[in-house]
């Protein structure tokens, strides 16, 4: 799920064995929010009971150390109660991002919002009631007492979290404050969706367009270099206009993550979002590590790139047009019947599942105005299934948004199959897995399918840019991330100045501004603030390390045989019920370990070997671009 509001609601943050038709899940372009609820007036009826069933789960409160049976019964409420609250919630937020200019919707995801907050502020007593029996007592239980075994890795964890576990009355207040301390991200996405006033560019072929967010990501990638200066110098344009609006709510987002991280005994915000996964520092250290020693390999890419286009003196807006061109169109049709083909590996189940899926209404497809931007997936109705928002563009970039998207949604499927509620829904750390494996099986499928040398050298250097902007970009993402926190964490301020150079430098940094590779306009440096993931604290690290786990376990996929698929399988089954960093050594994956990410290089280089040597025996090819 792309960043969802609310960190502690579940990450739920696709074609065909036995004849479903993908053109029936393209001719249905929006969702069906009746699978949550038949209309407006049934949600009601369920947010009315919940506001009963949420304060009367107080009613445990004190009495959770009484006996095993007890505390299995008010976890067991608890769950229930919070199972149909994530039903309610996502039903306000899927009807609120399809249109942000919606009062009306906006006013029912707050309240939504409101009920959340009420629900942690209730069940805040849990945590310190439970740290204060201790593994002495809740072992013993565990062992003795089957109706807590749904539960063990919670209780286990809590425990684990018990030296940053506050009193039950400073438990209450943070539980309360979780929605004022949101209202920050919550003004962005608003702000950014809805109401900025995005401009109109008139293209070389004398199309004019609007530039929101998500055609933005369409035409930076014209043909045409003026149109493509064109569409940065304007996209941006509008954001160093609210710059410094920008800039406040990002910091609104820092002081919050702070407030918590302070509040409870965290040395930085780091430390406590690598501690909500328990996630060893190591990880975040040498993935900045491994990645700023490798830029060489980076921008050997952008120069291949620079000389497919014939442009010898790179700019930030050369970087995103293909360096192939590819006249062909990818519909939702189209996409549905590629992913299956390249997600034949994974196996029978995992196939028949992909098949029923993409034959519901669980996609809310095209772009539209008020419409939130981007993609993502929303997982968090247990009892339903999975809801997916794109802006299908009917590019290749839409392709493998669709491969990736998909990804998270087989994940939540098949964590939700084989896990009850309580362990279903899995951790950030895992969750980019999923979606960057359909994108590594997608891309091996299309190289081998490929009917020309053309076809796959454009596919060669769309892999490339894709591990330019997960692997390489995300890690840029990250080191910007940390450097904004901790000019918070020491007391100082970021005005949209600040944030401009401190963005502005590593974007040089990264793309070899200083060694000729990439010119950086002072103008784009602005782009922290079109980057909503920043209000999702430490998320965007995730999607590095995740594709640094997927190439692996995929190359073991392709290269083994039932018993590797049913490892990384595995993973997916596992949701929530492990510990994500112990899970992935297991299946042979060191986060920590710098030889994960230097595998990551080592196939950039192979990928260009292959174009030179393409190159090299079709001249023709650099020529024709």
């Amino acid at each position: 799920m792309r960043n969802l509001p609310l960190a502690a609601v579940a990450l739920a943050v696709l074609l065909l064995v036995g004849g479903p038709n993908p053109a029936a899940a393209a001719g249905a372009e929006t969702w069906a929010l009746a699978d949550l609820y038949p209309d407006a007036d049934t949600w009601e009826t369920a947010f009315a009971r919940l506001g009963t069933e949420i304060p009367a789960l107080g009613d445990c409160r004190g009495r959770l150390g009484t006996s095993a049976q007890v505390l299995a019964g008010c976890l067991g409420r608890m769950n229930a109660v919070y199972r149909d609250l994530l039903r309610l919630f996502t039903y306000a937020y899927l009807v609120r991002d399809t249109d942000l200019r919606d009062s009306a919707a906006n006013e029912r995801f707050a309240r939504a919002q409101s009920l959340y907050t009420s629900y942690g502020e209730v069940t805040s007593f849990v945590a310190p009631e439970l740290v204060a029996l201790g593994a002495d007592k809740l072992e013993p239980w565990l062992a003795a007492t089957p109706a807590l075994a749904e539960h063990d890795f919670f209780l286990r964890e809590t425990l684990r979290k018990g030296a940053h576990t506050l009193s039950p009355r400073e438990e209450q207040l943070l539980a309360a404050a979780a929605e004022p301390l949101n209202a920050a991200a919550e003004a962005y996405q608003i702000l950014t969706n809805a109401e900025l006033p995005w401009p109109n560019v008139t293209l070389a072929s004398g199309e004019t367009v609007r530039l929101s967010p998500s055609l933005y990501t369409r035409y930076r990638a014209e043909g045409s270099r003026a149109d493509r200066k064109a569409v940065f110098d304007a996209f941006f344009g509008v954001y160093r206009s609210y710059g410094e609006t920008l800039a406040t709510t990002l910091a609104g987002q820092i002081k919050a993550s702070t407030f918590r991280a302070r509040a409870r005994g965290f040395d930085s915000n780091l430390d406590q979002a690598l501690d909500g996964d328990d996630i060893p520092r190591a990880v975040y250290e040498t993935l900045v590590r491994e990645v700023n020693a490798e830029l060489p390999t980076l921008h050997r890419y952008l120069r291949l790139h620079g000389r497919m286009l014939g442009i010898a003196d790179l700019h930030y807006y050369d970087i995103y047009p293909s360096a192939v061109t590819d006249p062909r169109r990818y519909d939702v049709a189209a996409s549905a019947r590629l992913l299956r083909a390249a997600t034949a590996p994974l196996g029978p189940e995992y196939a028949e599942l992909l098949d029923h899926a993409l034959a519901q209404r669980w996609m809310h497809v095209r772009p539209a105005e008020g419409k939130r931007s981007g993609a993502y997936m929303m997982g968090s109705a247990y009892d339903v299934h999975p809801y997916l928002l794109l802006n299908h563009n009917d590019d290749f970039e839409s392709l493998t948004t669709f491969a990736h998207e998909w990804g998270h949604a087989m994940h939540s499927l098949l964590a939700n199959r084989a896990q009850p509620f309580a362990k279903a829904a899995y951790p950030t750390f895992l969750a980019e897995i999923a979606s960057i494996a359909n994108e590594v099986l997608l891309y091996d499928h299309l190289r081998r399918t490929a009917a020309t040398p053309r076809e796959e050298l454009f596919y060669l250097f769309e892999e490339l840019q894709g591990l330019r902007g997960t692997f390489f970009r995300q890690t840029q993402f990250a080191e910007f991330e940390l450097a904004a926190h901790r000019e918070i964490e020491r007391g100082g301020a970021l005005s949209g100045a600040r944030l401009d150079g401190l963005y502005g430098d590593l974007l040089k940094r990264y793309l070899g501004d200083a060694e000729g590779v990439v010119k950086i306009d002072d103008a784009y440096a602005v782009e922290w603030a079109y980057v909503p993931h920043f209000y999702t604290e430490f998320y965007v690290y995730q999607y590095a390390t995740s594709l640094a786990a997927a190439y692996r376990l995929m190359e073991t996929v392709l290269a083994g045989g039932a018993a590797e698929r049913e490892a990384y399988l595995g993973i997916l089954r596992a949701g929530g019920s492990r510990a994500p960093y112990g899970l992935l050594r297991e299946a042979g994956i060191d986060l920590a370990d710098a030889e994960v990410y230097r595998a990551v290089i080592r196939r950039c280089n192979r990928l260009m070997d292959r174009i030179e040597a393409l190159l090299a025996e079709h001249p023709e090819l650099a020529r024709a671009g």
